[in-house]
């Protein structure tokens, strides 16, 4: 996990032809799902007091999940790691069936922080492997949420982790297929799998609604409305995060120059702004508000004062938390229970 800095980092107002500024996307940052889990785990704390074991990082982001150590979080990877007993958290990147199962007999009290449109997800491959249906799954090997999906229903998932592997992917029935994401892809390069697959697959069936998340789809559209127009983009987020990564590589098929991913604006190197007059700047499903702020912060010291917000479209989804956390210590009816403290930023 990168060190998280504590000194600001001071960049040099070098001299570039044309005025310096800065493309704002909006939306950006947090997302309902984001805001649930972490949420989630603060009211775990709050009721149940320290530790409270979280399985995996609840969502992929460094910062988020140092503060929430700090506050008695304890990530494990694996259930067998959690005291009998204990409280456990699933993430909202979600879990399969054996995780569930084994968190049951160790006599662990779960609390399911998965995404809802994770969820949607994992309901969809249940019901179509009833079906009986081969169920070609868009996503990256290894990545928590891919797992967690294909382990409701393994002996009827194919995984297809790029275009060029639906090319090559061999299936029972061609007949009987339907195709099912990760809800953090790169929505164009989703689709060109999808379409080589039914290239192959003529049947090929889709999940009854857009599997990719209505977050992860707003900041591409965002960042492609300002890529052409930067000289340099500098997404905020963590390596592990696969919608904060889509973003760099989106920003550079749409015309940017330049584009880096950064957890913190303390990496930003004075090298990257030579010879840049407009940088576009955006954030990660699952990054707070606050280190974008600290960004623009430290690009205005370099004489990127100018901030130009470009909003593409506007977000207001909330999710409820999850049924045990819903009621305050005295048992009341939490306020954050149907919304949440999504910070926006429109």
């Amino acid at each position: 996990m990168p060190r998280i800095p504590r000194a600001r980092n001071v960049l040099k107002d070098t001299p570039v032809d044309g005025p310096k500024r800065v493309l704002l996307a909006a939306p950006r940052g947090y997302c309902a799902g984001v805001d649930r889990a972490v949420i989630a785990v603060e009211k775990a704390l709050e009721l149940y007091g320290a530790p409270v074991y979280v399985r995996k990082q609840i969502v992929h982001n460094v910062h988020v999940v140092s503060e929430l150590e700090k506050q008695g979080a304890i990530f494990v990877d694996e259930v067998d790691e959690v005291p009998r007993g204990s409280h456990l958290v699933f993430s909202a990147h979600g879990v399969s069936p054996a995780v569930v199962n084994a968190a049951a007999a160790r006599g662990l009290r779960a609390i399911d922080a998965t995404c809802p449109l994770v969820t949607k997800v994992h309901r969809e491959a249940v019901r179509f492997a009833r079906d009986d249906f081969e169920i070609l799954l868009i996503g990256h090997e290894g990545h928590e949420e891919v797992e967690g999906t294909a382990g409701e229903a393994p002996e009827h998932t194919t995984l297809v982790g790029s275009p060029d592997e639906a090319d090559t992917i061999v299936v029972r029935n061609p007949e009987k297929v339907v195709w099912l994401s990760q809800t953090t892809l790169s929505v164009d390069e989703t689709m060109e799998t999808v379409s080589r697959l039914r290239a192959r697959f003529p049947l090929l069936q889709d999940p009854p609604s857009d599997d990719i998340c209505y977050a992860t789809q707003n900041r591409q559209v965002a960042i492609k409305k300002i890529a052409e127009a930067s000289d340099l983009v500098l997404v905020v987020g963590s390596a592990n995060s696969s919608n904060s990564v889509r973003l760099v590589e989106v920003a550079l098929e749409y015309g940017a120059r330049a584009a880096y991913r950064v957890d913190f604006a303390s990496e930003v190197k004075q090298e990257w702004l030579d010879g840049v007059a407009t940088v576009g700047v955006t954030s990660g499903a699952s990054v707070p508000e606050e280190l974008v702020t600290e960004l623009l912060r430290d690009l205005a010291g370099a004489g990127f004062g100018d901030v130009q917000e470009v909003k593409t479209a506007e977000e207001d989804l909330l999710f409820s938390l999850p049924k045990e956390l819903r009621k305050d210590l005295a048992g009341n009816n939490d306020a954050r229970a149907l919304g949440g403290r999504v910070t926006r930023t429109e």
